[in-house]
């Protein structure tokens, strides 16, 4: 088989790779912030590629989009405001927004390039792009966080790149610090965490780093996500108050439609493997 046929992605230090049979590339460029390639696949639709990392796949990116936003959706008592740092493909904007009690959703994603190219490739995932209660703002989330207002936010969603970059500064207690700041009483912070089989260590210092920015209490969810190193994925939720107000009546009783996102599967994914369990103490 002709190499040029397939996009690699090598995941560095895990001894493996990943790849996707491709068709051709639709597009390439170098933005202030990333190099983007798009290409169409053969069986996973079009993929986003961001600095060389596969970022989103026609095929399966509801798996990552509805666990990084539904959970603590239904979580939080009653979240109004929610903020969505990064996420410039606009997937997890549109599951925020099936919320009607959501009133105002503000995206802020530093790369403006990755949300007009998702608007070209991926424009099912920019469907909720003009809802009234959306926001989309091109500017440091990490700026944006520190510039907040106190109790400003009720739910703040870290859909990032992996810590390297441009996402680099989202991975600590400082960022923490001001997420707390500025989220309000029952207030959530969550956050994609890597892969629990290759990111571990990465997983636990992004867990303490949460707790000694003053969140009371967290959850890791586990999920699958075949484009991601190892295929197996994570999120984090950290809370101000608890983490005991699973709205599972409203979760069994969501008025739209989700692939793989239900009670069951919120409640599953909170399982904790063994392995974990010796690291997280």
């Amino acid at each position: 088989m002709n190499p040029t046929e397939w996009f690699t992605e090598e995941h560095s230090g895990a001894g493996s790779a990943f790849s996707l049979k491709i068709k051709r590339k639709l597009h390439e460029e170098q933005s202030p912030f990333q190099y983007h390639e798009i290409y169409e696949t053969e069986t996973f639709g079009n993929l986003m590629v961001l600095d060389g990392c596969t970022m989103v796949s026609t095929r399966d990116n509801f798996l990552y989009h509805e666990m990084i936003s539904h959970p603590a959706l239904f979580t939080h008592p009653d979240p109004k405001k929610v903020w969505i740092i990064g996420g410039g493909d606009c997937g997890t904007l549109r599951e925020v927004l099936k919320h009607k009690s959501v009133e105002e959703a503000v995206q802020i994603d530093i790369d403006e390039r990755v949300t007009r190219l998702a608007e070209i490739y991926f424009p099912e995932l920019c469907e909720s792009n003009n809802d009234p209660r959306a926001d989309l703002k091109f500017i440091d989330g990490i700026k944006w966080i520190k510039d907040a207002a106190p109790n400003s936010v009720d739910i703040i969603i870290v859909d990032s790149t992996d810590p390297v970059g441009p996402a680099k500064g989202l991975f600590n207690e400082e960022f923490y610090r001001g997420c707390f700041a500025c989220l309000s009483e029952n207030g959530l912070l969550v956050q994609q965490s890597e892969s629990p089989l290759l990111h571990l260590d990465l997983l636990k210092a992004m867990r303490d780093a949460m707790q000694a920015a003053g969140f009371a209490a967290l959850q890791t969810l586990y999920f699958p996500q075949c484009i991601y190193p190892s295929g197996w994925w994570s999120a984090t939720i950290a809370s101000k108050a608890n983490l005991n107000g699973f709205r599972e009546q409203d979760s069994a009783n969501k008025p739209f439609d989700t692939l793989y996102y239900n009670v069951d599967i919120h409640k599953g994914a909170l399982a904790q493997p063994e392995f974990v369990k010796k690291v997280f103490g």
